[in-house]
C-alpha cells in the first residue's frame, strides 16, 4: 500500500500537483501560489527543519559532527545536505526525503565546487590572473556540468573576498586585491554556474561568499576580527558581492568575522539593511560551517541567544550548527523570534528548490548516465589545460631562456616537480588527485623521444617535519624523504650535471595556502632556497617554476634567477599546461591580480592606495626624511598589480582621448595603439586606470576601470579603445551616496598598474 501511495505522489508532483494524506489538490499556476500552499501545510517543526543544513559526514571540517541525518530527513528536519558525492548516493538520500517524510519536500545538495569538479582548473587566484572573463565563466560552466552530473545542485562558490594581505591563506581562493576586477569575475562565475535557466539539470545554484569583508582580518590570521570604515567597505570591499547579487546569485554565505563589533552571522545591518534593502537580494543566506554556535565564543550569548540573533539578522539556513533546529521553537514560545520570520526564511529555501526544478523532479540531478559521460571528459580536460596555461604569469625572462628547446636533457629538480597530489591546489575536494598530472610526467609525455627528462627531489618542502605535516594535509603528501639535507642536495647536483637546462620546481605545497593556512613569513622555505642557490652555482640555465597560492616575498630570487614562471596551482592538467608554456606551445599571458611585496613589513600593500599629505613622489627606492616611507625598505612592491611578461614584447603609443570634457549623460573614448614588437604571437591585457584628482573625500592614486585581452600577431598593431561615462567615475562619499563629482580626471592605459603615460579630461555638470 505504501509503495502505491509513493508512486501516486511522485506522479502528482511530476504533473505539478501536490498531494497530502490522499487529499489531492490541483497545483497553483504560479510559483508563489505553489510555495504558499505548501507553506500552509507545514508544521512549525517542518519549517524549522528546512532551515537546517547538516553535513553528510563524508567530509568533515570544523568543530561539529552531525548524527542521525537519515532519521532527521525522514522527520522533515533537514532542508539540505552537503559534502556527499555521487549521483547514486544522492539519489538514495533524496529518496528518503521524497518518499518517507510527511510532505515529501526534496533536499538541496551542496558541495564546495570552488575551481572545478573532478576536472580541476587553476586555483581562483590563478584563474583571475587570466583576465579572461569568457574563460573564467566557462570554467564555472564546466564545473556545474560535472557537479550536476554527480548529483550536486548547489555550490559554495564564488568566493569574492577582496584581500590585500597575502599572510591570509585564503587569498588563494579569491580574485586578488581589486574591486573592479573582482566584480567582473564574480559576475562571470555566477553566470557560469547558474546559466540562464536554473531548472536545467546542468546548472547549479551559486553561493557568493563570504559576506562580508572576510579577506581583511587583522594580522592576516584566518577568522580574525575585521574593523574598517563604512566608506572603505562600500568603495573597496563590497562591490564584488553586489556584482554577484546583481548577476542573480541564488544564495549568499555569511562570513566568520565580526563587523562593527558584531559577528557577520548576527549582523542585521549587513544581512537585512545592506543585502536585502539596499541591494534587493531575493535569495537565501546560509551561515558558514558552525557560524551560529561560534558566535558564543565571540561573546554573543548561549546557543539559543545566538540562534535568535542570526534569524533576526536575516540568516535563513544554519550550516551544521543545528542551533535553529534545537532552539528556534523555544524562542518562538518565548517571543524572541516570530513564526513570520521563520515563514520568511522557509519560503526562500523553498523558492530555491522550486527554481532548481526539484518539486517537478526531485531526481533531476541523479541521472546515472550523465555520471558516466559528463565528468572528467577529454574535452573538459583540454579546456582546463588551456585555461591553466593562460593563468601562468611570467615574472622574469631576462636572458631569453624561455621558451625552451625540445631537445637535449632537461632536469626537473625540486619537491614539487614530480608530485601529482599537490597540483590541483587547495579546495579541490571533488578532485581525484591521483589523476592529476605532475610536471615531470607531463614533460616526459609531451616531449617523448625528442628530449630526455630526468628528475631529482633535491630537498624536502621545509626543514621542519611537523611543519611539513601541517602543510600537506588532506592526503596531499609530498612523501617526506628521510635522507639528510646534504644527501638530497648531492643527488640533485648529480642529476643537474647531466642536464642542458634545469627546471627548478619549488615553492609552497597546495595546503600552505587556503583556509586556516595563514603564514607570518612569506618567503620560499629555506631548504628550497638553498637548493636553488646550489643549482644556480652550477652555471647551467635555471628556470624557476614557482608553485604558490599567494604572493610571496622573492627579492633574493628576483635578483639571482634570470627566469621565473609563476604557475600557481594549475589543476589536474598541471604538467601538460606547464610544459606547453615552458616549450613555447603556449605564450604566457597571465597578469598578477595581487601585488607581490618586497617584505612582509609592507603588508597590506596594494596598487590603489591613497596619498598621504607627505607622499614620496617619484623618488621610489630613495629614502627621504619626513616623507611616507621606511628607513629599511622601499615603498614600491617587487611586482605590481597587473604585471606579467610575454615571450614577445608590446609597445604602447599614441594615447589620446576623444574629448577633454565629459557631460553627465555623454561619453568619451580613450584609446591607445598597441604593437607586438617581438618575435612571437602573443596576448596582452591592456589596462585602463583613472585617477580622480580632487574629491569631497580622498581618492586613490588610480583605479582600474577597464581592461581588454587582445591577441596580436608578430608585428601587428591594434588600436584599443575604452568608453568612459559618468558611471565609471562614481564612488561612495562620506554620506555613502554613490556619486560622480565634477572635476579633473587622469586616464592611464598600459601594461600594468605602474603605467605613467596619461591624458586628462574634465567631468562638467
Amino acid at each position: 500500500m505504501k509503495l502505491i501511495q509513493s508512486i501516486v505522489l511522485a506522479l502528482l508532483i511530476s504533473t505539478s500537483l501536490f498531494a497530502q494524506k490522499g487529499n489531492k489538490t490541483k497545483a497553483p499556476v504560479s510559483k508563489s501560489e505553489f510555495i504558499e500552499d505548501l507553506l500552509s501545510k507545514m508544521t512549525l517543526d517542518e519549517k524549522i527543519g528546512q532551515l537546517n543544513l547538516p553535513t553528510s559526514g563524508d567530509i568533515t571540517t570544523g568543530q561539529a559532527n552531525s548524527s542521525n541525518v537519515a532519521k532527521n530527513i525522514e522527520e522533515g528536519k533537514v532542508g539540505g545536505l552537503f559534502n556527499i558525492k555521487s549521483a547514486s548516493k544522492i539519489r538514495e538520500v533524496q529518496k528518503i526525503a521524497v518518499e518517507k517524510s510527511r510532505l515529501k519536500i526534496p533536499l538541496l545538495f551542496g558541495m564546495d565546487v570552488i575551481h572545478g569538479y573532478e576536472t580541476t582548473f587553476p586555483i581562483p587566484l590563478g584563474l583571475s590572473s587570466t583576465w579572461n572573463m569568457p574563460l573564467i565563466e566557462r570554467s564555472a560552466q564546466i564545473a556545474a556540468k560535472e557537479a550536476s552530473a554527480d548529483g550536486i545542485n548547489w555550490t559554495f562558490s564564488p568566493m569574492v573576498d577582496i584581500s590585500r594581505d597575502p599572510r591570509w591563506g585564503r587569498v588563494s581562493e579569491g580574485s586578488g586585491e581589486d574591486a573592479y576586477l573582482g566584480s567582473q569575475i564574480a559576475k562571470a562565475m555566477v553566470n557560469g554556474y547558474q546559466g540562464k535557466d536554473l531548472s536545467l539539470n546542468n546548472t547549479i545554484l551559486a553561493c557568493v561568499k563570504h559576506f562580508a569583508l572576510y579577506g581583511a582580518p587583522e594580522a592576516g590570521r584566518d577568522y580574525n576580527t575585521v574593523d574598517m570604515s563604512h566608506i572603505r567597505m562600500y568603495n573597496e570591499y563590497f562591490p564584488p558581492y553586489k556584482a554577484a547579487v546583481d548577476a542573480g546569485v541564488g544564495s549568499v554565505m555569511a562570513s566568520f568575522n565580526e563587523i562593527d563589533g558584531i559577528p557577520a552571522t548576527g549582523s542585521k545591518w549587513l544581512m537585512t539593511d545592506v543585502l536585502r534593502k539596499q541591494w534587493k537580494f531575493n535569495g537565501f543566506v546560509v551561515t558558514d560551517y558552525t557560524g551560529i554556535p561560534e558566535m558564543t565564543d565571540h561573546g554573543m550569548g548561549d546557543l539559543q541567544t545566538v540562534s535568535a540573533l542570526a534569524l533576526n539578522a536575516g540568516i535563513e539556513m544554519d550550516m551544521v550548527g543545528e542551533g535553529f533546529l534545537s532552539t528556534l521553537k523555544k524562542s518562538v514560545n518565548e517571543g524572541k523570534v516570530t513564526v513570520q520570520q521563520i515563514d520568511n526564511a522557509t519560503r526562500l529555501i523553498l523558492n530555491a528548490k522550486y527554481d532548481l526544478g526539484l518539486f517537478e523532479d526531485p531526481y533531476r540531478y541523479c541521472d546515472l548516465k550523465r555520471n558516466k559521460t559528463d565528468i572528467f571528459t577529454q574535452a573538459h580536460r583540454s579546456e582546463a589545460r588551456k585555461t591553466a596555461a593562460e593563468s601562468f604569469v611570467l615574472l622574469k625572462n631576462e636572458k631569453g631562456i624561455l621558451p625552451l628547446k625540445k631537445s637535449g636533457t632537461i632536469a626537473v629538480i625540486g619537491p614539487l616537480g614530480n608530485n601529482s597530489l599537490n597540483m590541483p591546489g587547495t579546495w579541490s575536494v571533488a578532485t581525484k588527485h591521483e589523476s592529476a598530472v605532475s610536471l615531470t610526467k607531463g614533460m616526459q609525455e609531451i616531449l617523448g623521444k625528442s628530449a630526455k627528462v630526468i628528475y631529482a627531489k633535491g630537498s624536502n618542502l621545509v626543514a621542519d617535519a611537523a611543519y611539513e605535516e601541517r602543510a600537506t594535509m588532506f592526503g596531499k603528501t609530498l612523501n617526506r624523504d628521510n635522507r639528510t639535507k646534504e644527501e638530497l642536495l648531492n643527488e640533485a647536483l648529480q642529476v643537474a650535471a647531466q642536464a642542458d637546462v634545469i627546471v627548478a620546481a619549488i615553492g609552497e605545497s597546495s595546503e600552505m595556502s587556503g583556509e586556516s593556512s595563514s603564514r607570518t613569513e612569506l618567503g620560499i622555505p629555506d631548504v628550497q632556497k638553498e637548493l636553488l642557490d646550489a643549482l644556480l652555482k652550477t652555471g647551467k640555465p635555471v628556470v624557476l617554476v614557482l608553485f604558490t597560492g599567494r604572493p610571496l616575498v622573492m627579492v633574493e630570487e628576483n635578483q639571482k634567477v634570470s627566469t621565473i614562471l609563476n604557475v600557481w596551482f594549475p589543476g589536474t592538467e598541471a604538467g601538460y599546461a606547464i610544459t606547453d608554456v615552458l616549450f613555447g606551445d603556449e605564450n604566457p599571458s597571465g597578469k598578477l591580480t595581487a601585488t607581490f611585496p618586497r617584505s612582509v613589513g609592507q603588508i597590506p600593500i596594494f596598487y590603489n592606495h591613497k596619498n598621504t599629505g607627505r607622499p614620496l613622489g617619484n623618488k621610489e627606492g630613495k629614502f627621504e626624511k619626513f616623507k611616507t616611507t621606511y628607513i629599511d625598505e622601499r615603498n614600491e612592491p617587487l611586482y605590481p598589480f597587473g604585471y606579467g611578461l610575454s615571450y614577445t614584447s608590446f609597445s604602447y603609443s599614441n594615447l589620446k582621448i576623444s574629448n577633454s570634457k565629459l557631460n553627465p549623460n555623454g561619453k568619451i573614448i580613450a584609446s591607445v595603439e598597441v604593437t607586438n614588437t617581438g618575435n612571437y604571437d602573443g596576448k596582452e591585457v591592456v589596462q585602463l586606470y583613472i585617477r580622480d584628482l580632487v574629491g569631497s573625500v580622498t581618492r586613490p592614486v588610480k583605479e582600474l576601470k577597464g581592461f581588454q585581452k587582445i591577441l596580436l600577431k608578430k608585428g601587428e598593431k591594434q588600436t584599443v579603445s575604452f568608453e568612459i561615462t559618468e558611471e565609471d567615475l562614481k564612488f561612495y562619499n562620506s554620506d555613502l551616496e554613490f556619486v560622480a563629482e565634477p572635476g579633473q580626471f587622469d586616464v592611464f592605459i598600459g601594461t600594468n598598474s605602474d603605467t605613467t603615460e596619461k591624458v586628462q579630461f574634465e567631468l562638467v555638470k
